[in-house]
């Protein structure tokens, strides 16, 4: 019986494989041999991350939920950290693995491969660049921005170092005229365009993004729910105040400078001036060839800074679970308390100690038994997702989304040209994510617009990619000869949802196949099944 699974699973592969371009890719990229075993330093971590959450579960009576099995594990792992689900080849080798440590070595590959570089370069400009879900000016700066992102990625530069060069970019204009002409060197010099050069878009920027607050509510007036004053936000915003634009430039390429020395800034509609201010009330003695950012950048990234590794490692931690220790992730307040301050507080000094290495927390934190739980609730004590009893099910971001279905479907986008003005229609992949982008920064309360699945439905992307005419994965399946209709049911379900099919489901689809489906075509039936498995909430979130 077991030699006859095998060879059922070799057809599936072979046949999902045949004529997707999985084998092309993975000749041209060999897999990188992964460690054989957990560093023992993200191992201790992964066990105090579980020493904690438990406590908090002994001390309410909270039922954890059962641990995920190893098809959803490696599609959870797999969207976590490559933005996509997985192949079905990777698929098949991961669940035919008896070896122990298999789930860490799946993560270590995973972590060095090219989609962790596009995925993570994805997420933060995201993050850092918000303005291009809505500006044209700010669509233009993006290749160049995340260019620079996943250069850092690549080299897995320490996130300290990352923001550093944000804050202290140079300026000069024959770099931040035009990022779309060919550089020697990509810069992050957009991130100060997108911003407009303005010190309370950048105060209001870099706060949130780097130090967890929002201290833009107290641009106009004291905070009305924190300790922040009007003057403290001018005071941090004033570390930009020497930032200029030429005044013969026009938009958002123009060129830039910057005057040295402390900076005074007015606060608008008053006379009183305030100077160059860290958040914690101090103020540094600037001299006139200083540069304030630069200044500013030794406190943002300084280990005695109380805000920049917490605020990082829960914004990290809220990618992976869905919801972070501080929720939102960028909302630190003394009503918004860490529903778990002391595994805040060891996430942060351990990503210190690690020199703030972001694969060192990912397989620290995909290494524990709290992200490898189940997202089914099977106990009432379940459904506060601030206990972390469960894995919170995660709306796909629009990303994940398109490059998911292209790996399901075998789509490889052509290479062309792109029009970097075009606000739509330059590419299948930028007209989707433009269609099934969604600002909301919470991914558990993601949900999909009547427009988005109208296209999801009958969008030309997704009817193509479930097409007999173009869907390689589908057209792969449908021709080859050696498969029963039940394997090829099974192959549409590891494809798409990279699990097998239940029998209850397998015996109803087979029955639809064979019978033609309403075309009285099996072919046909076999392109609505895949259709409808791209279309359930089974594909469209991330469990």
């Amino acid at each position: 019986m077991a030699e006859n699974r095998q060879q059922r699973r070799n057809k599936l592969t072979v046949a999902a494989l045949l004529l997707c371009g999985w084998c092309r890719a993975a000749s041209a990229e060999p897999p990188v041999a992964p460690p054989t075993s957990l560093d023992a330093d993200v191992e201790r971590l992964a066990e105090k991350i579980d020493e904690l959450i438990s406590r908090r579960w002994r001390a309410e009576q909270v039922t954890p939920a059962r641990p995920v099995d190893d098809a959803s594990f490696i599609r959870r792992v797999s969207l976590d950290i490559a933005g996509k689900i997985p192949a079905v080849a990777d698929l098949h080798l991961f669940l035919e693995d008896t070896q122990a440590g298999k789930r860490q070595r799946l993560v270590d590959s995973l972590l060095e491969s090219p989609a962790y570089i596009t995925h993570f370069s994805n997420v933060w400009r995201a993050v850092m660049l918000p303005e291009a879900e809505t500006e044209l000016e700010v669509r233009i700066l993006v290749p160049n921005f995340e260019a620079w992102l996943r250069r850092q990625a690549s080299a897995n530069t320490g996130f300290d170092a990352v923001v550093r060069e944000i804050l202290t970019v140079s300026v000069d204009p024959r770099l931040a005229a035009n990022p779309l002409q060919p550089q020697t060197e990509v810069t992050p010099v957009g991130f100060y365009q997108a911003k407009q050069l303005k010190p309370e878009n950048l105060a209001a920027g870099t706060a949130r993004m780097f130090l967890g607050v929002r201290i833009e509510c107290a641009q106009c007036h004291d905070h009305p729910f924190d300790d922040w004053k009007r003057e403290q936000f001018w005071g941090y915003a004033a570390f930009f105040a020497g930032l200029e634009r030429d005044p013969n430039g026009a938009g958002a390429l123009d060129a830039i400078k910057e005057l040295f020395g402390g900076k005074t800034v007015t606060i608008p509609g008053t006379e009183k001036k305030v100077v160059p201010t860290y958040l914690d009330g101090q103020a540094p003695q600037l001299k006139f060839r200083d540069s304030p950012r630069s200044i500013l950048a030794n406190w943002v990234v300084s280990e005695q800074n109380a805000y920049f590794a917490r605020a990082t490692v829960n914004r990290v931690w809220g990618q992976f679970f869905g919801i972070g220790i501080v929720s939102p992730v960028d909302d630190f307040t003394a009503a918004n308390p860490p529903s778990h301050p002391e595994l805040l507080d060891e996430l942060a000094e351990q990503f210190v100690t690690h020199n703030y290495d972001f694969k060192f927390l990912i397989r620290a934190i995909t290494s524990s038994k709290t992200y490898q739980l189940s997202s089914q609730e099977t106990h009432k004590s379940q459904s506060d997702p601030r206990l972390f009893a469960r894995m919170s099910i995660k709306g796909l971001t629009a990303e994940q989304l398109f490059d998911s279905i292209s790996q399901a479907t075998g789509f490889h986008e052509p290479t062309t040209n792109r029009n970097q003005f075009a606000l739509m229609n330059n590419s299948p992949r930028e007209e989707f994510v433009q269609l099934f982008m969604n600002s909301n920064d919470a991914v558990v309360e993601r949900q999909t617009t009547i427009l988005q699945a109208l296209s999801m439905m009958n969008g030309q992307f997704v009817v193509d990619a479930t097409g007999l005419e173009k869907s390689a994965t589908l057209t792969a399946i449908a021709e080859f000869p050696l498969m029963t209709t039940a394997e090829r049911v099974e192959a549409l379900y590891l494809a798409a949802l990279s699990r097998e099919p239940r029998p209850d489901e397998l015996d109803r689809l087979v029955a639809y196949v064979d019978a033609g489906g309403p075309a009285k075509y099996p072919k046909q039936a076999l392109s609505d099944v895949f259709w409808a498995l791209l279309n359930c909430s089974e594909f469209l979130f991330n469990r």
